[in-house]
Order: structure tokens, then sequence, then C-alpha cells
């Protein structure tokens, strides 16, 4: 039984303590986790006990929830959010993990009202106003280019404004067109490699759709920033300045050499 499935409902949703070796072994298992200074893991500990205490953990699939992937789970999910603090994941509050890939049910209509149905195999999904869905197997794979949890959770902040579309909600004092100013020059050309071709280091998923070139691009931003910054250091900056942190300046982040296949 896990401490964060159950303890929490029954003491009134109260921030638990996370042990200190599960602590210790969560980050030690993530090297963009362990890259943080020992003020910012001590912030990302408490932020990810509220994190706990807020959200429901619940398993699918015959997935059995423990405290390992609980914490897994929450302590790639509140890196992003270090800055921003756990309202940024306002009004939603389950989170389904599968033990591996899932099956989702889709139905679309063609332009002649025909509907097709069909099964979509995915690793995670968002949805809005809705739950998280991660698959466990995936997100224990997390490493410097592909990281499923901190990109469902990068959706999540995208839909904390309305449907998905690679704009997250933004500080009073930003315009909508100063985002679009630096995202858009960087994912035209990311498509535009992709369209011919060439082999790109990133995600080429992320060429599908705006939504998806912010998702991807958060993966990169904190597990890989050096590859990201080489490429795009317009993209770089003002997901700096959104996120409020700047990986490059931490140990062993900003001097990783990295197969930077492009630039900009």
């Amino acid at each position: 039984m896990s401490l964060f499935t159950a303890l929490a409902h029954w003491l009134g949703k109260r921030p638990q303590p996370i042990p200190e070796k599960l602590w210790r072994d969560t980050l030690g298992r993530y090297p963009f986790l362990g890259a943080l200074d020992d003020e910012e893991k001590s912030r990302l500990k408490t932020l990810c006990e509220a994190f706990l205490a807020e959200k429901e953990f619940s398993g699918a699939g015959h997935l059995q929830l423990n405290d390992k992937i609980c914490v897994a789970i929450a302590a790639q999910a509140c890196l992003p959010i270090l800055e921003l603090g756990l309202t940024a994941y306002r009004d939603w509050v389950g989170i389904v993990v599968y033990p591996d890939e899932f099956i989702v049910k889709r139905s679309d209509m063609d332009e002649d009202g025909i509907v097709h149905e069909y099964d979509d195999l995915l690793s995670g999904e968002a949805w809005e106003g809705g739950p998280l869905l991660i698959s466990w197997r995936d997100a224990k794979m997390a490493s410097a280019d592909y990281n499923v949890v901190i990109h469902e959770f990068a959706h999540k902040l995208d839909m904390l404004n309305g449907a998905a579309d690679g704009l997250p909600a933004l500080p009073a004092d930003w315009r909508a067109k100063d985002w679009w100013r630096d995202f858009t020059p960087a994912y035209e050309d990311f498509c535009r490699r992709v369209d011919a071709g060439e082999d790109t280091w990133m995600d080429p998923y992320a060429s599908e759709a705006p939504e998806e070139f912010f998702a991807v691009s958060t993966e990169v931003f904190f597990g890989a920033p050096h590859q990201l910054h080489a490429s795009y250091p317009a993209l770089y900056r003002l997901l700096a300045r959104y996120y409020r942190q700047d990986p490059l300046t931490r140990r062993g982040q900003g001097n990783a050499p990295g197969p930077t296949k492009f630039a900009v």
C-alpha cells in the first residue's frame, strides 16, 4: 500500500514527508534532478509532498502503485513548476498510471460524414479538465531527450488557459505576440527540417503541432538544455523566462557535449 495513495486521504490530505532514502534514490535515478543544487532539491521535495497530497494517483492495467512510483512521477512533474508553484497544476486531480503503453479508443469523422473508430497506443496523455495518464515503463525511461512525465505535464500547463495550442498561461506582463515571436520561428524551422527528412536530435513528433513542439521542447529544456540552447537559443531563453529556471547553469548540465545536429 502506497503511503501517498492511502494515508493522504485518511489524514485529510495533509502533506506527508517523503522518506529521505526514497528521495535520495529518486534524485539519483534521474540526472536532471540530481543536477539541482541543495536548495533547489529541498524546495522540490517540499513541493512534491504538497503535490502528492493534492493529487490522486490510481493504478490501471493491474499496476500496483507504491511510493517509488508515486514519488518518481511527482518529482519529474514538479520540476517544471519549481518556480511557478503548485497552482500551475490547479483544477484537476487525477493521475492514472499504467504499467506500460496503453490503448485509448478514438473516433474520427471523415469529409463524407463517416465515423472511423480506431485504437491509439500511447505512453501518456493529458485530458483538458480531466486526469493525466502515464505509462510507468516510459516514466522510468526518462533521459536527456525523452521524458513522458514532463511532456504530459507541459500539456497541462498549456491547457491552463484553454485547449492546448503551444501557448501556456502567461504572466500579466507578457503579451501573446511576444511568446509567438520567439516560439514560431523555431517551430517552423524544426518542421521544415523534419519535412526535409533531416536527422534531428529532438523527437520529430514535435513537428506534429505547436502544442507538441512546446511539450517536447520542455522535455529537452530540462533534460538536454545545452542541445536546445545550441539549436534554438531564442526558444531556450523564452522557456527559461517562462519556467524561471536556467538548467544550463546547473552542475553537469551546461557542459555536456551532446550531438547537436542543427542550429539557427
